[in-house]
């Protein structure tokens, strides 16, 4: 519990300084006027309470990822705890914040046409289609994992009960995608954000009340990557993989400009962005520590569910055994709204890259259908060819990982050229860093992984650092070049 305890005060002490820190590097000035005041259109830039685009920044990156992800990597031990700490501090804060207050700076485009500003046109083409498909994926993951807890919950479980609930948070993201972002996610995104957070609150109170003797950090990272299912898969660089949105998220650079619409002050981005980014590190502590409880102190037996149990279902266990049933049911809709939120905003970002690209007023809904329902449709082929495979969907949730964070390779370089260009001195090595390491795990995974490649694993440290040593190297020589050129 002492390594738990330590993550979190480091969280906490992490957005006080390190926060600060990265404020006073960007400069956000309140005087000047952001998007939701210059660009009001009623339906996507709408001036909303700061409080309240905090609670749908959260629920939009939140999704299963720090839940979900947080109880596989806590397989890894307390190398979980690590990540998710350093990742979230210097990583994803820092990815969310700038993502965001640069979306703010131009205008409140999307990620693609950030990228094609910094890292150019040809880039920003490719990165369209790529978010776009991860977009249509996080569609399809996300709808699939609450629909398997409510056809547990109101029916048998079968493949009819969980397809109808598909069919049923399906047509909530149509209507939620098409109407104007104060009408439904702003009123009731605030609620599901409370029953997010008393979940993780009930579930820190329980941990503190039962201080179970959890892996602490003096006890070395090694023997703990020998459990079922994870047997084959080193800790670089699958656990910086499985844990994606506790830590840092390409999905997230997707979600904030959608709220850098809806702010009056750019004084309000470190709050919103960087704020709560930190504030889902700390659920997926919990999460991880609830989960290190699980398979390395006799949780599951106490439970009496298997060691190997799926990650909803030890959700579920955990939340009706600590929280009791209220605040088991409690615990449960926030498991099942972060997902679903997170969804049909994923289809709002979407339908709003391709607005940008194809400069398409969204004023209008019938210009909004042009857009969105070929997202849907293409989102539900997805979901039901992958479904008939009875590994179909671990084998979307793997790419959907692996595209996840790639995403935020693409977003950490932008923001990378934007400093570099910008600021000058050494102020780009705030994102260089994260950049670099990042790009190193994307490519080791999927030069190792099954889904890829499929290398030997014993392979993976060498790739990472090639790979770092040539990224760092690339980079440099383009600064050194760019430097020369506009001396000249």
């Amino acid at each position: 519990m002492y390594s738990f305890l330590i993550s979190i005060a480091a969280l906490m002490l992490g957005y006080l300084v390190y926060g600060a820190f990265v404020e006073r590097m960007f400069g956000p000035d309140p005087r000047r006027k952001t998007p939701a005041v210059e660009k009001a259109d009623g339906v996507d830039f709408i001036v909303m309470p700061s409080w309240k685009v905090f609670m749908i920044q959260f629920l939009n990156i939140a999704g299963t990822g720090p839940i979900f992800g947080a109880i596989m990597g806590a397989k890894f031990g307390p190398a979980s705890f690590l990540w998710i700490v350093l990742g979230c501090i210097f990583a994803g804060a820092v990815h969310d914040y700038l993502s965001g207050m640069l979306s703010m700076r131009h205008g409140g485009v999307g990620l693609p046409e950030l990228v094609g500003t910094y890292l150019g046109r040809t880039t920003r083409t490719v990165m369209l289609v790529f978010s776009v498909l991860l977009l249509v994926m996080v569609g399809a993951v996300f709808v699939y994992s609450p629909a398997v807890i409510l056809g547990g919950m109101a029916g048998d479980g079968s493949r009819t009960a969980i397809m109808i609930w598909v069919a049923v948070v399906f047509v909530y993201y149509i209507v939620a995608t098409l109407l104007p972002i104060d009408k439904i996610i702003g009123r009731i995104y605030p609620l599901f954000a409370v029953a997010l957070l008393f979940m993780a609150a009930g579930l820190l109170v329980c941990l503190f009340i039962k201080w179970p003797s959890l892996p602490e950090f003096w006890d070395g990272f090694s023997g703990y990557t020998r459990m079922t299912g994870i047997a084959d898969q080193p800790i670089f660089p699958c656990l910086f993989i499985t844990i994606a949105c506790g830590a840092i998220s390409g999905f997230h650079a997707t979600q904030s400009p959608l709220m850098a619409r809806c702010l009056s002050n750019e004084k309000l981005g470190r709050p919103i962005f960087y704020g709560s980014m930190i504030t889902e590190g700390l659920v997926a502590l919990v999460w991880a520590a609830v989960a290190s409880w699980f398979f390395y102190d006799n949780g599951a037996a106490q439970l009496g569910i298997a060691a190997n149990s799926a990650a909803p279902a030890v959700v579920t266990a955990v939340s009706k055994s600590w929280l009791g049933a209220v605040g088991g049911v409690l615990a449960i809709l926030g498991v099942v709204a972060a997902p679903i939120t997170s969804g049909d905003t994923a289809f709002r970002s979407a339908r709003l890259i391709i607005a940008d690209f194809l400069h398409l007023e969204q004023k209008s809904l019938v210009k909004r259908l042009y857009i969105a329902v070929p997202l849907f449709a293409g989102s539900a082929l997805l979901l039901w060819y992958n479904m008939a495979d009875a590994d179909g969907f671990n084998t979307i949730w793997r790419y959907f990982g692996w595209s996840n964070q790639a995403l935020s390779v693409f977003t950490l370089w932008t923001l990378t050229v934007y400093l570099a260009r910008s600021k000058g001195g050494m102020w780009h090595l705030v994102t260089l860093l994260p950049a670099l390491l990042m790009t190193s795990v994307c490519t080791t995974f999927i030069l190792v992984d099954k889904v890829g490649v499929g290398l030997s694993a014993g392979t993976a440290p060498w790739i990472g650092l090639a790979t770092f040593a040539v990224s760092a190297i690339l980079f440099y020589l383009w600064k050194n070049r760019s430097t020369q050129v506009e001396s000249k």
